[in-house]
C-alpha cells in the first residue's frame, strides 16, 4: 500500500536528534530521505552510545540512538568545504522538495547552503531549520541541546512538587517535540506549495515547541496572570485527581474532575463508606480544604491490596476514570501499546529481531511504516551520485581521490 509522502524527496543535513527525528518521521510516511553527512565522522549521533551508556548502564549493543533517529534514510558523505561537494548539493536541490538543517545560525549561509542560495536552484524548495530559540532575537544564534530546551521553556519548574528544584526529563523530550513541530511545519509548507506553487522557509525551535507543548499553562499565565502551581501528591487539592501506591509497590492513577458524582461509589469500592458523609470530606470543596487529611487515608487503603485488585474493583464498581502508572519497561508489555502498534517488532538487517517505536498516527488507507534501518556511514554515496545525479564511475573515483566524498 502506498504511503502519503511517496514521491517526496528530502535532503537531511542534520545531526543529533531534533533534526534527524523530524526527517525520520517524514521517511516513515514514505518520503525518500537523503542524509548528508560530513565526510569524516558523519553525524555525531553515530557515536552516542559512549555518552548514553552512563545513563542506561551499558555502552555495548546496537546504537539505539542513531537507529531511532535515522531509520529509512540513505547516507551520502560529502566534504562540504569543497566546491565540488556543494555542486552535488545544488544538483540534489534541483531534484528535491525539502531541505532540512539544524546547524547554528550562519553556518549554512557561510557554506553556501542557506535558503537564499538554494532557492536559486529550486524556487519551490521547502527550506526547514530547527534551532534552539527561534530565528530572530538576541539569542537566535546561540547553540542549544535538548537540556537547554527544557530549561528555557519553563517545563523544568512545572514538573514535580513545590519543594523540588527544577527537574529535568530524560529521553530528549525537547528534541522530540521540536522534531514533531518541524515536521508539522514541513507538511503544511508542502500543502501550500501544491496549492500556491511557492517554496518557503520553515523554522521551529526548542523554545517554541516546548511552549506549544505547555499551551494551557502558558495561556493561563498570559490571559490571567497566573500559572498552574506544583502540588504535593500527599495533599492534592483533588484527591480523586491523584496517584496512589498499591500494596505491591505499583502505582495507580485517578482522574475524576467531577468529584461529587464519583465520591459515593468510590468510597464503597474502597470500603470506606464512613468517609462519604464525614463532614470533612462530604463535598468537593471540603475534600480540597482537608486534602492533607484525606490523601493519607486513601494512601493507607490503596497500600492494603495489590494494584490488580484495585483495577478490578474500580472496573466493577462504577464508571470511574483510572489507569496504571507505567514505567518505560512496562510499555514493552502493555497490551494497548502492542495492539495499536505503538511498539512494533522489526527484523533489522543487521541487529536481527528487535522492537522499535511505532508510528504514532493511524492512517487507515495510507499508513506510515516505522520498520526501517538507519544507513551505514556513506552507504548510498556512490548509488546516489551515479543513479540519481548521473555521475560516471570515473567521476566517482575522481571525487574520492580529491576527498570530496
Amino acid at each position: 500500500m502506498s504511503r502519503p509522502l511517496e514521491g517526496v524527496r528530502v535532503l537531511d543535513w542534520t545531526i543529533w536528534q531534533q533534526g534527524p527525528v523530524s526527517t525520520m518521521m517524514l521517511a516513515d510516511l514514505g518520503a525518500e530521505v537523503i542524509k548528508i553527512e560530513e565526510r569524516v565522522g558523519g553525524d555525531p549521533g553515530r557515536g552516542v552510545m559512549s555518552v548514553a551508556g552512563a545513563m542506561i548502564g551499558t555502552s555495548s549493543g546496537p546504537n539505539f540512538y542513531f537507529e531511532a533517529n535515522n531509520r529509512h534514510k540513505k547516507s551520502l558523505t560529502l566534504n562540504l568545504k569543497t566546491p565540488e561537494a556543494r555542486e552535488i548539493i545544488y544538483k540534489l536541490v534541483e531534484k528535491s522538495d525539502v531541505f532540512v538543517q539544524n546547524f547554528r545560525k550562519g553556518v549554512a549561509d557561510k557554506l553556501g547552503l542557506g535558503y537564499e542560495a538554494l532557492k536559486k536552484y529550486n524556487p519551490k524548495l521547502i527550506y526547514a531549520s530547527a534551532t534552539g530559540y527561534g530565528p530572530f532575537g538576541p539569542d537566535s544564534a546561540e547553540p542549544s541541546f535538548d537540556y537547554m530546551g527544557l530549561a528555557r521553556s519553563g517545563i523544568m519548574t512545572a514538573a514535580g512538587e513545590p519543594d523540588h528544584p527544577p527537574l529535568a526529563i530524560t529521553g530528549g523530550i525537547a528534541d522530540q517535540m521540536g522534531a514533531i513541530i518541524l515536521s508539522y511545519g514541513i507538511l503544511a509548507a508542502l500543502i501550500a506549495r501544491d496549492k500556491y506553487g511557492i517554496g518557503q522557509q520553515v523554522d521551529s525551535s526548542h523554545l517554541g515547541s516546548m511552549t506549544a507543548l505547555q499551551g494551557l499553562n502558558v495561556s493561563c499565565k498570559a490571559m490571567l496572570g497566573a500559572e498552574f502551581k506544583r502540588t504535593l501528591r500527599a495533599a492534592a487539592p483533588s484527591p480523586l485527581w491523584n496517584h496512589y501506591q498499591c500494596g505491591d509497590g505499583k502505582w495507580i492513577c485517578l482522574a475524576m474532575p467531577q468529584q461529587d458524582r464519583y465520591w459515593p461509589d468510590f468510597c464503597k469500592v474502597l470500603g470506606v463508606q464512613h468517609l462519604e458523609k464525614d463532614p470533612r470530606f462530604d463535598t468537593m470543596g471540603k475534600r480540597a480544604e482537608n486534602a492533607k487529611d484525606l490523601v493519607p487515608l486513601l494512601d493507607k487503603v490503596f497500600a492494603s491490596q495489590p494494584r490488580d485488585h484495585w483495577m478490578k474493583a474500580l472496573k466493577a464498581g462504577g464508571d470511574f476514570i483510572y489507569t496504571v502508572v507505567n514505567s518505560i519497561d512496562d510499555l514493552m508489555r502493555d497490551e494497548q501499546m502492542l495492539t495499536n502498534d505503538y511498539i512494533v517488532e522489526y527484523d533489522h538487517p543487521r541487529i536481527g529481531q528487535t522492537k522499535i517505536v511505532g508510528f504514532p498516527v493511524r492512517l487507515s488507507e495510507t499508513p506510515g511504516d516505522p520498520r526501517g534501518a538507519a544507513p551505514e556511514f556513506g552507504e548510498h554515496t556512490e548509488l546516489l551520485l551515479t543513479e540519481l545525479l548521473d555521475y560516471s564511475w570515473e567521476d566517482v573515483a575522481r571525487l574520492k581521490e580529491a576527498e570530496v566524498i
